[in-house]
């Protein structure tokens, strides 16, 4: 299919794109384009003006500030899979960026633009879930912070306003401490995950504290699993441990065409035992 006829606008400047879409209610921004233009095509979005936010100077980029990892919001996925500084200070991230689709897909698009469009199947929303991360928000009156926790409310829907731009996103940099995990289950490498997880924690003697589990495709957004991540934390996490966990889940992923709901909650659990491992592993120096 086509999209429907629209206009094409390149924005300069952050007070320009706010200007925009004060004026066109309907606008959409275009970042990396990787899942707009495909809603588009489908006419599953049909604004009338895109606005092209790429030329926007001091919007992408990666760097320590505070300790916290600051990534503009307009970074491409390639330039964080292969910065260093993600893989040693936001190794969650890290480990998260291979399975964002395909190679043509990672070179394109932005973690901003995966991140504001909130799909509850994608990578990035719940490792910055995980993380405890922040998100750095323009407004046409105030810049505002906003956790990751307040911001993504629903099934494709954030904490954006109609007239809000995304600058940056933060995550508190890894220590000595830091443990992280991941997994995700999908019918082809690059395919949106049947279900995925996400997690953190801080080593604590043979046991972990702060543990934080959020899961992807299990849900309208990405998910934290509150009961399991009790039933880890201040433990030796042995297979005992693990199946109090599994049971734990306090997951409820509906039906659809990829998978049931029982089958999402025996996935799940099988993540669980997977990351759980991850979690417990002391990394390399």
């Amino acid at each position: 299919m086509k999209p429907a006829p629209f206009a094409y606008k390149k924005a300069r400047s952050l007070d320009e794109t706010i200007a925009l879409l004060g004026e066109h209610k309907d606008a959409r921004l275009l970042a990396g384009g990787q899942s707009l233009i495909a809603t588009l095509n489908m006419r599953l979005s049909s604004p009338s003006l895109l606005i092209d936010i790429n030329g926007i100077g001091g919007m992408a980029g990666i760097a320590r500030k505070d300790g916290m990892i600051e990534i503009g919001a307009l970074t491409r996925h390639v330039a964080a899979e292969r910065s260093d500084v993600i893989a040693k200070d936001a190794p969650l991230i890290a480990r998260a960026m291979p399975e964002i689709g395909h190679p043509a897909i990672r070179n394109r698009g932005t973690l901003g633009g995966s991140i504001s469009f909130a799909d509850p199947a994608a990578e990035l929303p719940a490792c910055l879930l995980a993380l405890g991360g922040e998100l750095d928000i323009a407004g046409p009156k105030v810049t505002r912070t906003v956790k990751a926790e307040d911001f993504f409310k629903g099934l494709f829907e954030t904490a954006l306003g109609p007239q809000d731009v995304l600058t940056a996103i933060r995550v508190p940099a890894a220590d000595a401490r830091t443990r992280v995990g991941f997994a995700e289950l999908a019918r082809r490498h690059g395919d949106y995950a049947i279900v995925g997880l996400a997690a953190s924690a801080r080593a604590n003697g043979k046991g972990l504290a702060d543990v934080r589990l959020a899961y992807f495709g299990v849900g309208a957004t990405a998910v934290r699993a509150r009961k399991a991540e009790t039933a880890l934390t201040g433990v030796v996490i042995d297979d005992k441990r693990l199946d109090a966990a599994v049971a734990a889940l306090d997951l409820d992923p509906s039906d659809d065409v990829q998978a049931t709901s029982a089958t999402r909650k025996h996935l799940a659990g099988v993540l669980l035992r997977r990351v759980a491992k991850q979690l417990m592993e002391t990394p390399p120096e």
